[in-house]
């Protein structure tokens, strides 16, 4: 079919049955966006009800539309991160109101898209060293798998040692549970292990009382379609240098947490040619870029694509199928919410934690004999989970980066765009 070429699928190469459980997998790890975010944005003042059926519509409209631009699985919705300095820095930290709050959004998101519909992109990507690719790769595999351990309670936070062992809950033993029969089905090598998986534990949650059922339970509800902000922006109360220098740092988080998500699903579906080049990257960009100027809009936080794209990848999707699958699950959760919601968070740990296992085979790929390479490429690692943002990895590997080559010796091997992206890191941190 005509669509399924539109989509990257190719009967000779790829199997649309792998393609469809590997697109119900990504659903499944991250539908967890549609009860955690709207909470989150409602702290702002944004209503809830109305910030679920945004999350949900705009991630589905976005994912549709970078499966065709970018014909890969990937997922592109408000991703925690970004929605965490919506809420808690842009609003509650500089005292921003939710309507300046979305108004630095848009802005931000029609920035983005010029920049791609200019190619600043290519210089962006290109000015990523190939080791801190590879970084990128095993740090958000890592990062992945300890969101997997901490939504199970497996990892708790500690007031002394910033994290520990949690106490052995239902919760922590399902998660627990998930884990091993995600690696026992993948193992025996049974297609769509992640996704039986998710649904095993999901029913075995229930009786364990993870699984929560509320009363009256109906699968199906109607979206609650709350009058959207429809463009009620406000800047009038804003310092301008203030406002610039936010929508400076919201920029760099988005680009960088887009650019870091497409390397690691484009290196386990092997997409990345030789020279380090992303076939179609530009259509993934555009459509983050496009879902954040719709979401703004719409009173919802900037869009990404979302680390948890790598689930699908992971579980055999390679082309844009397995992304239109999701983005349509996405749209039919605007009616199916009380049936989606019911999957506990410790149900799909062990999708993400397999992710993590899949992701970090990209560290034999740097050079570790190299120490001006080696140092780079841990510091990123490292900072991508010790911070829980991508951006924040990239921009200490970056830096680090240039500056240990610069005093080692090697600066033959810096470029100028290196230097410049470099620097303007710096300046994200400082400011």
């Amino acid at each position: 079919m005509k669509i399924l070429s539109l989509l990257g699928f190719d009967n000779a190469l790829h199997s649309m049955r792998t393609e469809v459980t590997s697109g119900v997998t990504a659903f499944l790890t991250v539908c967890y966006i549609l009860a955690v975010v709207p909470s989150v944005l409602a702290t702002t003042g944004l209503e809830q009800a109305g910030a679920f059926t945004a999350t949900a519509f705009v991630t589905g409209l976005t994912t549709l539309l970078g499966a065709f631009w970018a014909k890969q699985p990937l997922i592109q919705g408000p991703g925690l991160g970004l929605n965490a300095f919506f809420a808690f820095t842009i609003v509650q930290a500089l005292g921003y109101s939710y309507q300046e709050a979305l108004a630095i959004v848009f802005v931000e998101s029609a920035i983005f898209l010029c920049l791609i519909l200019a190619n600043v992109h290519k210089y962006i990507i290109d000015s990523i060293p190939l080791s801190l690719r590879h970084a990128l790769v095993a740090g958000i595999g890592m990062f992945i798998a300890f969101i997997g351990l901490k939504n199970a309670g497996i990892i708790v936070a500690n007031p002394s040692t910033l994290v520990q062992l949690g106490e052995l809950t239902p919760a922590a033993l399902l998660g627990i549970l998930s884990i091993l029969l995600s690696g026992i089905l993948t193992a025996r090598k049974v297609n769509g292990a992640m996704f039986y998986s998710i649904a095993a534990c999901t029913l075995i949650g229930m009786p364990m009382g993870v699984t929560a059922i509320p009363d009256g339970f109906v699968p199906l509800s109607l979206p609650d379609f709350v009058m959207p902000v429809h463009f009620h922006f406000n800047f009038m109360n804003t310092c301008f240098i203030e406002v610039v220098i936010v929508i400076f740092t919201l920029l760099i988080i988005n680009v960088f947490d887009a650019l870091g998500s497409i390397i690691g699903v484009s290196s386990n579906t092997g997409t990345i040619e030789k020279d380090g080049t992303i076939p179609r990257v530009k259509g993934a960009l555009a459509a983050c870029s496009i879902g954040s100027l719709v979401g703004s809009v719409f009173g919802l936080s900037a869009v990404s694509v979302m680390a948890e794209s790598t689930s699908g990848a992971a579980a055999g999707g390679r082309t844009g199928v397995s992304s239109a699958v999701t983005g349509l699950l996405f749209l039919v959760a605007l009616f199916l919410s009380p049936l989606f919601l019911l999957i506990p968070l410790a149900a799909t740990s062990g999708c993400l934690v397999l992710v993590g296992v899949y992701m970090i085979a990209s560290i034999p790929q740097i050079n570790l004999e190299d120490i001006s390479e080696a140092l780079p490429a841990f510091v990123t690692i490292m900072m991508i989970v010790l911070t829980y943002s991508i951006a924040d990895g990239i921009c200490f590997g970056m830096i680090s980066f240039v500056v240990i080559k610069l005093f080692a010796g090697k600066r033959s091997e810096l470029t100028l765009s290196m230097y410049v992206l470099s620097l303007l890191f710096m300046l994200k941190e400082i400011l």
